[in-house]
């Protein structure tokens, strides 16, 4: 059976790794967030664009015969 002194080394290494990955983990979510608020913004302007189209009324363009026929 381990002594105390070894299982509390062996408790502070595993705080200590938790601790790095949970640092880990949150830079990478930091940025993911930084793309999906990047992905959120084209999309905002994506959505304006659309709708200035749709209220500008364009039409589509006249079905016409290809200039080969």
């Amino acid at each position: 059976m381990p002594d105390n002194e070894t299982r509390i080394i062996a408790l502070e290494e595993t705080v200590a790794h938790q601790g790095r990955v949970i640092e880990e983990l949150s830079d990478q979510l930091a940025e993911q967030w930084k793309v999906v608020e990047q992905t959120r913004g084209k999309l905002d302007r994506l959505t304006e664009r659309f709708l200035s189209m749709e209220e500008q009324g364009l039409e589509a363009p006249a079905n016409t015969r290809p200039p080969h026929y």
